[in-house]
This record gives C-alpha cells, structure tokens and sequence, in this order.
C-alpha cells in the first residue's frame, strides 16, 4: 500500500486539476445559429452552448453513419429546452435537466437555450468534421 501512495503522491507533485468556464475556454466558434465557447480538458471537450437560432442539426448530421451524431454527450441545460430525436423515440431536455445522449441522436434546440457538455474529444471531432463538410455544402 505505502508503493501505490507514493506512487500517486509523486504523480500529483505539481499538478493542478484541469478545469475551465464560459469565460476563460480556449476556444470560441459563432457558427450564426450557436455561439460554442469550449476547452479540452484530458481527452474530453467541454462546450459551453448559447443557442442565437432555433435550428435543428439533424440534417447536418445526415452524412455521418445512421444519419445521427455518433458522439456521446453528458451535460446540463441552464437555460431553455431542446428536443432530442433518436431513430425509435424524441425526448425533450430543459432548463435544471441533466441529461447523458447516447450516440444515434439529431438534436433540436430552441433559441436562447444554454448548455453545458462534456464529449469525447476525438469522438466530437469527427462529428464536427461532418457538420462542417454538411454545411459546405448547403
């Protein structure tokens, strides 16, 4: 037991534990419809969500496989409501709801919602990707 504490006291000599907000995120996209503010934090993005328009992602998410967002999302709404469709069922998040959407679904979101969520960051990458090639497109 005294090997795994030290081992883990060494490990931790100097670090600090990883964390961001709205206000400090690395990075910030107006994709016009969204305004996304997010970080990577050890192998996991963290969004921060402002909806500008009402839209709805399914058709963007057309080119990736089953037509829906193969990445998975935990998160929390802090304000306003979205619906989420998956291939058998449609359910509906809002303001105060935690929420974990499991790969297959096609989001909708109403203007003035805001998120925060947390995704694999190479899993959202390659939904990004295809978001961005769907919007080249139209």
């Amino acid at each position: 037991m005294a090997g795994f504490i030290r081992f883990f006291e060494d490990r931790m000599k100097g670090t600090t534990m990883a964390k961001t907000s709205s206000a400090t995120a690395d990075k910030v996209a107006d994709y016009g419809v969204a305004l996304d503010r997010s970080s990577e934090l050890d192998g996991y993005t963290v969004n921060f969500v402002t909806i500008t328009k009402t839209h709805d992602l399914g058709p963007m998410l057309a080119a990736l496989p089953g037509g829906n967002c193969s990445c998975p999302h935990w998160g929390y709404v802090v304000k306003g409501r979205m619906i989420v469709r998956y291939p058998d069922r449609e359910e509906t998040i809002e303001a105060g709801d935690a929420f974990y959407m499991p790969p297959g679904h096609a989001p909708e979101a109403e203007e003035g919602t805001e998120i925060i969520q947390f995704s694999p960051t190479d899993k959202l990458a390659e939904t990004e990707a295809a978001i961005a090639k769907a919007m080249q497109g139209s």
